[in-house]
């Protein structure tokens, strides 16, 4: 076999359409090879003989990586650090082999989704977990052997997801998710000894710049959408009707299409604005969780944990306006049956009621956005911010008595007033 400097340059003077596969030996650092097919593929290998070594013991071959997805240094580097590990006894072919017969990727995230994140992430969070390995992570590399996943296949993983190919959903900003996602994935793997230390083939991929999502109400959206919510529970929002099908014939007349929302829906929509609670913490929020007297709602697992929202005068008007039905301040459609459940979302309303604000492209998670920055914008201080919202940098898991309950409190109230005289609503009335 011949020998050479396995190099940039030495390699860039050879033949990379052999008639038949040949390997170049490298002459410093021994068993490091570049074996190059008839079809163009050049691999770095490692030739050893495992144990004591000796002409009696038959040579092993194992593949370090492809020409196209490693450097010659870095193939230097893996040849070295093996063969360090050969002197010790170690026999890397032998133990490869063994890890081959271990679990897929799509097991190892099987497992991921089973025993970290349905225990773990709440809420949307682990919904969103759940969509990105089940959408993007396991369509892509499901079949591949867990511990054998290369950089190259998570980076053409997340150009695919950015452009939206194969699954036809994606985009730069889920490109990036996915990506996060998979590393957390084998972090978490790594600590559980599901895969070999160090394997992370996510470290080192380019991110995608992104825009900042966050989206904040001004003093004219608060206003507006003030107006929109005292319309959608009195006389109803109008809607428009296409007069071009079959069935608007059956419609009403224009004067009387309204649409208009019940109490709990506007309530759980300005309660998201004048706690800045997130949605599911209102829409699961039960009445026994609810302290109108010290002006307390006691969430016993948010997303970051128990804690105490502290509720401005505002916050509590609206809670004492909101008909009491079943156990859950948000009334469902269930509301006082044995089997009651949280109402699900906000989706359908929202989207009419911010659309006749003229709320476009506002999200309802943005109401959280509004309130910090409000009180950001106010001076107050971002650790009493911080403790408002229940952020994860804060302690969550604090006792109730420990809360700083007078600065908290003329922040939550400052904020409020200034969200509800935004909003045209002046002590509980429209």
């Amino acid at each position: 076999m011949p020998t050479i400097k396995l190099t940039r340059k030495e390699i860039a003077k050879l033949d990379m359409a052999p008639k038949t596969a040949i390997t170049y030996f490298d002459d410093d650092v021994k068993g490091l090879g570049l074996r190059i097919m008839p079809s163009g593929v050049a691999t770095f290998i490692f030739e050893y003989r495992p144990g004591a070594g000796g002409r009696g013991v038959s040579k092993k071959r194992l593949k370090i990586g492809r020409l196209d997805s490693m450097t010659p240094e870095a193939a230097r580097a893996a040849a070295k650090s093996l063969r360090a590990s050969v002197h010790l006894g170690a026999d890397p072919a032998g133990d490869k082999a063994e890890v081959r017969a271990a679990m897929t990727f799509g097991e190892l995230a099987d497992e991921f989704l089973s025993r970290h994140v349905a225990k773990k992430c709440k809420g949307s969070t682990g919904d969103y977990y759940r969509y990105i390995v089940n959408t993007h992570l396991k369509p892509a590399l499901g079949k591949s052997t867990a511990a054998f996943v290369k950089f190259a296949e998570v980076a053409k993983m997340h150009d695919d997801i950015a452009i939206g190919k194969a699954t036809g959903r994606g985009g730069k900003y889920v490109a990036n998710r996915a990506v996060a996602i998979l590393s957390s994935l084998y972090s978490w793997a790594d600590k559980n000894g599901l895969v070999p230390k160090g394997t992370n083939p996510a470290t080192g991929i380019d991110l995608y710049k992104e825009q900042q999502r966050d989206r904040f109400l001004t003093g004219d959206e608060l206003e507006r959408l003030g107006n929109a919510l005292a319309l959608a529970e009195t006389c109803g929002i109008p809607y428009e009707v296409d007069e071009s099908k079959a069935k608007s014939k059956h419609a009403r007349k224009p004067e009387n299409r309204r649409m208009k929302f019940p109490p709990h829906v506007t309530g759980a929509i300005r309660l998201l604005l004048l706690t800045g609670c997130r949605l599911r913490e209102i829409l699961h929020l039960e009445w026994k969780h609810v302290d109108l007297e010290r002006g307390f709602l006691f969430l016993p697992d948010s997303k970051t944990g128990r804690k105490a929202v502290i509720l401005s005068r505002p916050a509590i008007e609206v809670i004492e306006q909101i008909p009491r039905h079943g156990r859950y301040v948000i009334a469902s459609d269930s509301a006082g049956t044995p089997d009651e459940k949280p109402r699900a979302d906000l989706k359908r309303p929202w989207a009419t009621i911010a659309g006749y604000a003229g709320l476009d492209g506002v999200r309802i998670h943005d109401l959280r956005h509004t309130f910090a920055s409000i009180g950001a914008g106010s001076g107050l201080g971002l650790p009493v911010i911080g403790n408002l919202l229940g952020h994860s940098n804060a302690k969550t898991t604090q006792r109730y008595s420990h809360i700083a309950n007078d600065p908290a409190r003329r922040a939550a109230d400052l904020i409020s007033d200034h969200i509800t005289t935004a909003m045209g609503v002046k002590n509980g009335e429209n």
